[in-house]
């Protein structure tokens, strides 16, 4: 039998402030994110119309932590990670529900820093804040993404 295939990569704004909080004993962080993607098309009739998407992703550990500290609703940020389905039994209507979610592995900063709504509030310096992309994988600490300065005769187009 075949192994399955479970990534998503999704590229959109946040539809509000990520809201983070721990959990569990131990306090390990969880991150609660809204995430809208727009789709512009055209009919076949030539009309020009966007489709919006709202999706709900969550951020574990160091990376809920640094999502929560860098990005803020209306910020556009680049997701990778894997669906997952919560089920649970309706309290009032004792039904079952469910609800497809992505859950984050990584994260790259779409925009410029300070750029999409706020950003750092002030902070000085960070750890994460002059680098153009943030890659974090679990828990695991980010990967550093040093990005060399790139020449217009290193584009080949």
């Amino acid at each position: 039998m075949a192994s399955s295939l479970n990534k998503v990569i999704l590229m959109g704004n946040l539809t509000r402030d990520i809201e983070l909080r721990a959990v569990g004993g131990g306090g390990q962080q969880v991150a609660r994110i809204g995430l809208a993607l727009n789709r512009n098309y055209t009919t076949q009739s030539g009309e020009k119309r966007e489709e919006v998407t709202f999706v709900d992703c969550e951020a574990w550990g160091k990376t809920a932590e640094i999502m929560a500290k860098y990005l803020t609703k209306g910020r556009p940020v680049l997701i990778e990670g894997r669906l997952k389905l919560d089920q649970w039994d309706d309290k009032d209507t004792g039904k079952k529900q469910s609800k497809l979610k992505v859950v984050v592995d990584s994260f790259h900063f779409v925009d410029s820093k300070g750029g999409g709504g706020g950003g750092g509030g002030g902070e000085s310096g960070g750890d994460y804040e002059d680098r153009p992309a943030v890659q974090t994988r679990g828990n695991a600490r980010p990967a550093s993404t040093s990005a060399a300065p790139i020449a217009e005769d290193d584009i080949p187009f």
